[in-house]
């Protein structure tokens, strides 16, 4: 899934305003402007859109979930490189602390039925035998199932409707 969908609908469920994006960002020691995030924001056709790495796209989950969870004793984790999808519903996941059953209600309201043995296999490491990759659907699907949730407003099926199907 694109890395600037991701963002973009993180940002409606959650109602953040560029301010709010960027302290998130700041919560994972990663200082962005709001030029930067207006860019990424924007739809690939627009002239001025700028594909977001996977390196923003962490700093931003992490900070995600330093500012849902609260701030983590120790040291703050390194910023991946590289993100899957599983990483990045694995770290919506723990942003929002939810356990398996949550995750499948939120499914569910995208009409989406898994079992919590096919929902488990995308939370293992990528050397476990049982390790499943996250497509893209899994993905857009719940994150449909967040604007459910988190966004009781008519706009959810206007937002994103046929682009999420």
């Amino acid at each position: 899934m694109d890395n600037n969908d991701v963002l973009r609908r993180v940002r409606y469920i959650f109602d953040f305003n560029d301010a709010k994006m960027i302290s998130v960002f700041g919560l994972a020691d990663h200082l962005v402007s709001r030029e930067e995030v207006s860019d990424w924001l924007k739809r690939e056709g627009d002239p001025t859109y700028q594909p977001l790495g996977d390196l923003h796209l962490a700093a931003f989950l992490n900070g995600l979930i330093s500012d849902k969870r609260g701030k983590r004793e120790g040291p703050k984790p390194e910023n991946e490189k590289r993100l899957s999808n599983n990483m990045i519903f694995m770290k919506l996941k723990i942003a929002l602390n939810l356990k398996a059953e949550d995750v499948m209600a939120i499914l569910a309201l995208a009409d989406v039925i898994i079992s919590k043995h096919e929902l488990s296999a995308f939370f293992r490491k990528t050397d476990h035998k049982h390790y499943r990759e996250c497509k893209d659907q899994i993905l857009r699907n719940f994150l449909k199932g967040l604007q459910r949730k988190y966004r009781s407003d008519a706009e959810v099926e206007v937002e994103f409707g046929s682009e999420v199907e």
